[in-house]
């Protein structure tokens, strides 16, 4: 199901923004500067250390040319093109595929 969440120019680089998908879901939406050139990245809202609704607050860094977000309660990293963590466990955070329309329209695949 595509969910179409917002517009590329509600989004300002390096800051988070939270979509609501569902009554019990929401994703954390973030325009990033990156190695590859400007890239809108959707993960999960939803913090897996403290079940926090609160990734899109989060500190929006790189490690390695990879784009991260760090949770802003604990600080656990996050990359964003996969979700995994980097805290060394078998934690990680849901991705969704981004879609960016001509007309700026932003659509995550859930």
């Amino acid at each position: 199901m595509s969910i179409t969440v917002c517009k590329l120019s509600d989004l300002t680089e390096g800051v988070g923004v939270a979509a609501l998908l569902s009554e019990n879901r929401q994703a954390a939406i973030f325009r990033v500067d990156t190695n590859d050139g400007e890239q809108v990245f959707a993960v999960d809202n939803v913090d897996p250390y403290t079940g926090a609704g609160v990734l899109s607050r989060g500190i929006v860094g790189d490690v390695e040319g990879r784009p991260t977000i760090a949770s802003p309660l604990l600080k656990q990293k996050f990359y964003l093109d996969s979700g995994e963590s980097l805290q060394g466990d078998s934690v990680s955070i849901r991705t969704y595929p981004v879609t960016i329309a001509e007309s700026g329209d932003i659509t995550l695949e859930d």
